[in-house]
């Protein structure tokens, strides 16, 4: 079950199109979803929790906690709705897509891809766009 929960305001609310998109990209993977939460939330929370899980004092869009068990995708994942607007703008891409992006890109994480080095980076932009793509269909 994928559940949405926001600690802070969010215009874009995520719905049942969203989770159905979300269990075809783990599908892709040749994966299971699994109970995953989502917890939308402001950029002080998020620090708090980087710092505390982390040991990291830095702002990021995006924290992941994998508890994925063999094949089944579950976890947490923490999302700045501060920092994903921020970088909607830096991007130049609307707040909605950035949202889809980054919403996308947890899961992702959950399935196994890492972004830490260079190629995993693209390897990791790479699935993204393709997720989007596969959003972009089921949502004509």
């Amino acid at each position: 079950m994928i559940h949405f929960e926001f600690q802070t305001n969010c215009d874009y609310q995520p719905s049942l199109p969203h989770k159905q998109w979300l269990k075809q990209v783990i599908r892709n993977e040749g994966l299971q979803p699994g109970d995953i939460d989502y917890l939308f939330c402001d950029d002080a929370y998020l620090l708090e929790r980087n710092k505390q899980f982390l040991q990291h004092d830095t702002y990021t869009d995006i924290i992941t906690f994998d508890e994925r068990v063999g094949d089944v995708v579950s976890g947490d994942i923490m999302i700045s709705v501060e920092r994903v607007g921020e970088n909607a703008q830096k991007f130049g891409v609307s707040f909605e897509r950035e949202f889809l992006r980054v919403v996308v890109h947890g899961v992702l994480h959950l399935c196994g891809y890492k972004d830490k080095s260079e190629k995993e980076a693209a390897e990791m932009r790479i699935k993204e766009n393709t997720s989007l793509e596969l959003w972009d269909k089921m949502n004509l």
